[in-house]
């Protein structure tokens, strides 16, 4: 059996270097935070699953995060999916994950069970309703599901790690709201090809002309100039909501600098990537991603700096420009 750091690598290296990094017992919870997420994005994204079926998944797993048994039909789909993606890593282990979740302390095991099952919830509630994202509203609502959410989960756990985050949480957890909405608004837009293919439109339909609601049609080849104009616009609001990311970062402790360097990386990959992508044709076609070599100038710089307010705001301007 793989141990839960074997697990997190396997699912997700760059989130691995930033809760790798984060001290003890802050380590462990984090770890386990994530990886439960994963298993919720497992089933959710699952493309060999009817809406309904998923759905149900998803509410079974929720109750096993309130702290019920888990079911057995589904700890048999977690065992036996061989979809080759990331998340199939953490559905595998998912026992071992519960088991790491009742390893941890009464506070932060709280605070993990209700965010993720908060979570989990809102999940099975858009599986239902299905790809219907009206406007910018409903947008919002999905994304806070998947990711303001977690946000909320963080700052708890930084505020119990903490006394002098804590002192700060209340105009945290309203920053990060924005700060998850900022990051899912660069995965919708990283996703827009992988997403149609598997049934999800994520662009508000009142972005678009009534001929150009769907996917297909809004890949369809002499649509181009509309497809970027309107990315475009969702890379707008991704650096909307970077703005309030950056203050929250900014609020956490100089001397924090390894909750610092967990915020700070997501971050500033977030804001290089919104640039990298705008106007570019190629996120009609494929996920823009960072090249290597970037990656490591920016996490070696972020480890030198990251303690400094000023070098964050030049940095994610410079990154951004």
């Amino acid at each position: 059996m793989p141990t839960l750091e074997e697990v997190l690598r396997a699912t997700s290296r760059t989130f691995a270097i930033g809760i790798e990094g984060l001290p003890r017992p802050l380590r462990d919870e984090m770890r386990v935070a994530y990886l439960i997420l994963r298993v919720s994005d497992y089933l959710e994204d699952n493309t060999t699953l009817e809406p309904e079926t998923k759905a149900a998944l998803l509410d079974l797993w929720a109750e096993v995060l309130a702290g019920g048994d888990p079911a057995p039909e589904l700890l048999e789909h977690l065992g036996s999916t061989d979809d080759p993606s990331p998340d199939t890593m953490a559905a595998h282990h998912a026992s071992a994950i519960v088991h790491g979740l009742h390893e941890l302390t009464s506070a932060p095991q709280q605070a993990i069970r209700r965010h993720t099952r908060d979570s989990t919830i809102g999940m099975a509630r858009w599986v239902r309703r299905g790809p219907v994202i009206d406007n910018e509203a409903d947008l919002d609502d999905y994304m806070h599901e998947v990711a303001g959410r977690v946000g909320y989960l963080i700052t708890d756990l930084f505020s119990l790690a903490s006394g002098r985050v804590a002192k700060n949480k209340e105009e945290m957890t309203k920053l990060a709201r924005e700060f998850g909405l900022a990051l899912q608004t660069v995965n919708i837009v990283r996703g827009i090809p992988s997403d149609i293919e598997r049934g999800w439109f994520f662009v508000p339909k009142d972005l678009l002309p009534e001929t150009v609601r769907t996917g297909d049609a809004f890949l369809a080849k002499g649509n181009e100039e509309l497809a970027l104009r309107t990315v475009d616009s969702l890379l707008e609001k991704a650096s909307r909501h970077f703005q309030g990311a950056e203050r929250y970062i900014t609020l956490l402790p100089r001397f924090q600098a390894k909750m610092r360097y967990f915020c700070l990386l997501p971050y500033l990959f977030g804001v290089r990537t919104v640039a990298l992508s705008r106007g570019n044709p190629n996120v009609l076609d494929s996920e823009v991603k960072l090249d290597r070599v970037e990656v490591r100038s920016i996490a070696a710089q972020t480890k030198l700096w990251g303690w400094s307010d000023r070098w964050i705001r030049r940095y994610g301007r410079e990154l951004g420009a």
